[in-house]
């Protein structure tokens, strides 16, 4: 059984599950993904991405603003209120990225406390984003604590020394698709270094679809070819990374 641990539902396009997410659904069963967690971009979307994803026991939600969505400063008490919901299981996805939004810095860097803020006073973990911003995130995770809580670095391209300092504080390593690319021989070093007990796979989907499926729209069920390439370069069995990953998940957001 395999666990996508990070895919935006309400991003996807339909038109090639003949407009049902049902299909989409179905089709990650079909590939023995049977957990999935949607992520949230931004509280203005929250509502739909709920609604849009209510019937579906095996999906469970997070509630955050992406830092590539900085308009206006984010409202923590709006962001507390919607994060309440039992079905949402962590914070985020949150974070900062200055490659390309470099000129947003103070407001991604205000949002992102003000998200570490809610995950404390919540007790639910962070889904972060960082690109090109790894120092000044691995700050704000310690001065605001966030090793009270946990998380994700997701959809991870950065280098291990970051991966071990975000690890010492608690925090999970996920892969995507980007490491099956081609020009991603420096991370799949990374992913070799990570341990068992801290790694997770994840497809970002509709985002960045692995190799064989690249160029096309990503979907959940796509994630069982990065537990692949993951168990290859890791000289690891499939079936392996597909029980660490999916313990690690459970233990993380305390599932059965």
């Amino acid at each position: 059984m395999y666990i996508d641990s990070h895919c935006h539902l309400d991003r996807l396009d339909l038109t090639s599950f003949d407009n049902n997410l049902d299909n989409v659904i179905s089709a990650a069963q079909l590939a023995q993904v049977n957990q999935l967690l949607c992520v949230s971009v931004t509280l203005e979307d929250f509502p739909s991405m709920a609604e849009q994803t209510a019937k579906y026991e095996n999906v469970l939600l997070t509630c955050g603003t992406h830092p590539l969505n900085q308009g206006d400063e984010v409202d923590q008490n709006l962001l507390a209120e919607l994060s309440q919901s039992p079905r949402v299981v962590a914070i985020g996805e949150t974070g900062l990225d200055y490659f390309y939004a470099p000129e947003t810095k103070a407001v991604q860097l205000d949002s992102f406390r003000k998200h570490v803020r809610v995950a404390n006073q919540l007790n639910k973990p962070l889904i972060i984003h960082t690109r090109d911003a790894q120092q000044d995130t691995l700050d704000i995770l310690r001065e605001e604590n966030a090793e009270n809580v946990g998380g994700i670095l997701h959809c991870f391209t950065e280098t291990w020394e970051m991966a071990e300092q975000a690890i010492a504080m608690g925090f999970y390593i996920s892969f995507s698709g980007i490491v099956t690319f081609k020009n991603a021989s420096a991370l799949r070093e990374v992913a070799k270094q990570v341990p068992d007990d801290k790694i997770l796979i994840e497809t970002d989907s509709p985002y960045l679809a692995p190799v064989p499926h690249r160029g096309t729209q990503n979907q959940p069920a796509y994630v069982v070819e990065v537990a692949k390439h993951l168990a290859s370069i890791r000289g690891q069995s499939v079936e392996h990374i597909a029980k660490v990953s999916t313990e690690n998940f459970n233990r993380l957001f305390k599932l059965k």
